[in-house]
């Protein structure tokens, strides 16, 4: 029984190997356990058994990666007339696709580094230096995106001039294709990092027709762009390069390439961001008694951003923003003494302390608020008697601005 068992399975084993039509030969435990029980005889066939399952899976899967590598495109949606000629990575350059892994010092690395700058794609992409990407090229002679073998990150680049992808319909035939694809919904800022972008090709008077795979596009400093291009849908569509953009190649580190209409573009210089580092604080080195409309804090100890006036007793708003103030004050006698926060001339908070007797109190008031650039805040006295000498500091003044905000 155990002999015949043995017998079928080898059967079995080599006409699974005459249907893939592959050459294999394998050699069972098994005949080699005729001493051994037949509980362990069976142990050892079933584990033979997944073992030649497992293997073949295998084969199978690289199967159809080799069918899958093949490049071809079977879908003509677009005048199935014209010649399908295939895209070459090396057309119009002779180092048309090559992979840069440098930082921004120009200085190429070993592509060892394993850090954020190596693994960066504005560190590390192919450049894409084809004329007839451009938005102005027309040809009879079309071409196919989808049989080119896309990996990894592109840059486009005309005549040796950076570009970048249209953000607007472009016309049919154009771009060397049929279908030109172009980008939608605009290119990402630096501080966006990798965003994912639709793209459509124009076709029959309908701007996104094809309905391109999305794609991955990233802002790289020095006003250029990288994206990981994918196969489009069908043939012949391609990826476009935006001719008006050339102008961005030019702009400075300092500037940014802007465009109103996404056909006239530009380099504009970058505003310079205003940091929160606004801080002061001031005293009176002296008593009060009665009513002061303006507290001139004379002895001023922080002023960071120059902002407070030691002068005046006046503290002007450089930026516009959200700011916070506080004042105190020290009674120094019978009844009630108010001191006022003054901001643009209106009286937005108090600071108020009432004794009886012979009895000191303190008191600390605070307050925030959203200023415009230029606006005035300051301290008046009142009423009362404020008790204060040169080494006290009980009637003081300072803020500080929390954050810049436009208003």
């Amino acid at each position: 029984m155990l002999s015949l068992c043995i017998q079928v399975l080898a059967v079995l084993v080599v006409c699974a190997a005459d249907i893939e039509n592959r050459d294999i030969s394998y050699t069972f435990k098994a005949w080699n356990m005729v001493d051994q029980p037949l509980q362990e005889h069976f142990a050892v066939m079933y584990k033979e058994m997944e073992s030649l399952k497992l293997e073949q899976a295998v084969m199978k899967q690289k199967q159809e990666a080799l069918s899958q590598a093949l490049p071809y495109c079977s879908q003509k949606p677009i005048d199935t007339d014209v010649e399908m000629n295939k895209t070459s990575l090396q057309t119009d350059s002779s180092r048309l696709l090559y992979t840069l892994t440098q930082g921004e010092d120009g200085v190429e690395g070993s592509g060892e580094d394993d850090s954020d700058e190596a693994r960066d794609p504005c560190n590390h992409y192919s450049v894409l230096n084809q004329a007839w990407r451009a938005t102005n090229y027309s040809n009879k002679n079309v071409v196919c995106d989808r049989r080119v073998q896309w990996k990894g990150w592109y840059r486009l680049f005309y005549h040796g001039k950076t570009i970048q992808m249209p953000e607007r319909c472009v016309k049919k035939e154009m771009c060397g294709t049929h279908s030109p694809l172009w980008l939608v919904g605009g290119h990402p800022r630096i501080r966006d990092g990798v965003v994912t972008r639709k793209v459509c090709g124009n076709w029959k008077n309908n701007c996104c027709l094809f309905k391109s795979p999305p794609i991955q596009v990233k802002a790289c400093r020095g006003n250029y762009y990288v994206y990981k291009f994918v196969k489009p849908v069908a043939c012949q569509l391609a990826y476009c390069a935006d001719i008006n953009s050339l102008v961005c190649g030019k702009c400075k580190r300092s500037e940014s390439c802007i465009s109103r209409d996404k056909v006239t573009w530009m380099c504009k210089k970058n505003k310079m961001r205003v940091k929160a580092n606004i801080h002061f604080f001031a005293t009176y080195p002296a008593s009060i008694s009665g009513k002061m409309n303006k507290i001139v804090y004379r002895k001023v100890f922080v002023n960071q951003g120059r902002a407070f006036n030691a002068r005046t007793g006046i503290f002007r708003a450089p930026v516009s923003g959200v700011y916070q103030f506080f004042f105190s004050t020290q009674t120094g006698g019978r009844g009630a003494t108010n001191l006022w926060l003054v901001v643009n001339n209106y009286w937005v908070a108090l600071s108020h302390s009432n004794v009886q007797g012979s009895n000191s109190v303190g008191n600390l008031s605070t307050y925030m608020a959203t200023l415009r650039k230029g606006a005035t805040v300051y301290v008046t006295h009142n009423r009362g008697r404020s008790w204060a000498n040169s080494a006290s500091n009980t009637i003081s003044f300072g803020g500080s601005l929390l954050m810049v905000r436009k208003i």
